[in-house]
């Protein structure tokens, strides 16, 4: 069986050392290189063509915000961002890395785990995206993943106007592994006069999670935030994005938003289904909801709830998914009313 080559960027002795321990234990896996900068990452990435590298995002000599740009321009291949950074402009370059391609976010070790927790997601992540047939990202080259600030143009050039959505009262979306990506996508594509607002589930760990809000506020024509238990459902009109804040669930209950600590789905908390469900009874064929790319099935029973109920429903196509799994599972349940790509 061929083994999984990882590449291993770390300035960091200490750290470096317990992941190439971690990794190097396993059977599965085999170190081919490590290094202490960003730039040297990048030399031994185009050398070594791995399968996966691990990359901390406040490297010396170039941070992993550009090397994550760089690799995924000129020599893609998986990324997983291990990062110790809970500050909100260092959280901002881990969001800018999952935009530029980079495929998943792990918090690095602390020392005082009491068990082997974050060894098993270490290597389970590792495993999971080397599987993951990454693409070239081109707008890389043109730095800060070719972005250009957000401007009222971007909307209208992005499509012509929507009729007024009549019944549509608001949409729902769920995401996961590649997520930063798609969501930026979609909202910097949102046509002008759009009016429901949307409820979002994504998933993201725990560490980043509360400073995603605020970064995809940045992205976004639309404003972002955290839902508040018990605020109303804004009317159309009043567009925003409401986010289920982290280790909570999202529901729609009697025309206001709720969160709760109930069990989690799908090894997930929030949960895609537990909102699209709630959503299905509150809405009716008042309600859109969208599944996009992620790992597992969390969000397909959802998705068939809501087209069941009378909602319309869309899921993301093959070619523009990161990873196919919620998608497809929702194709698989018919779920789907449609099946389309990203853009």
């Amino acid at each position: 069986m061929k083994k999984i080559r990882v590449l291993v960027v770390e300035d960091s002795l200490t750290i470096r050392k317990r992941i190439l321990e971690v990794l190097g234990a396993d059977p599965e896996i085999d170190i081919v290189g490590e290094a202490d900068d960003g730039k040297r990452g990048i030399e031994l990435c185009e050398q070594l063509r791995p399968d996966v590298v691990t990359l901390d995002m406040m490297l010396p000599n170039m941070n992993g915000l550009a090397a994550t740009e760089f690799i995924m321009a000129y020599c893609p291949t998986p990324i997983l961002i291990v990062s110790a950074s809970t500050n909100r402009g260092d959280l901002f370059k881990t969001f800018d890395a999952l935009a530029a391609g980079a495929l998943e976010a792990l918090d690095k070790p602390k020392g005082n785990e009491l068990d082997d927790d974050w060894e098993k997601k270490l290597v389970a992540t590792v495993k999971f995206i080397s599987r993951i047939k990454v693409i070239t990202h081109p707008r890389a080259r043109l730095g800060r993943m070719g972005q250009t600030p957000f401007s009222s143009t971007l909307v209208k050039q992005a499509s012509k106007s929507l009729p007024n959505p009549g019944r549509l009262r608001a949409v729902a979306i769920g995401v996961s592994t590649g997520g930063p990506a798609a969501l930026i996508e979609i909202l910097q594509g949102l046509p002008e006069g759009f009016q429901p607002p949307i409820l979002l589930v994504i998933h993201v760990g725990k560490l980043f999670t509360p400073a995603f809000a605020e970064w995809l506020d940045k992205q976004s024509p639309v404003r972002v935030g955290y839902a508040v238990d018990g605020e109303p459902l804004p009317p159309c009109g009043d567009t925003r994005v409401l986010m289920a804040p982290p280790d909570k669930h999202l529901v729609l209950s009697q025309g206001k938003l709720r969160l709760t600590q109930e069990p989690e789905r799908h090894s997930c908390r929030p949960s895609i289904d537990v909102l699209f469900e709630s959503f299905a009874q509150e809405l009716g064929a008042g309600g859109a909801a969208c599944l996009l790319t992620g790992m597992g099935r969390d969000g397909a029973a959802g998705l068939l709830a809501i087209r069941r109920a009378g909602g319309r429903t869309i899921a993301q196509d093959e070619a523009t998914s990161v990873v196919f799994g919620m998608p497809r599972e929702a194709i698989l349940l018919g779920a789907a009313e449609q099946v389309l790509p990203l853009h």
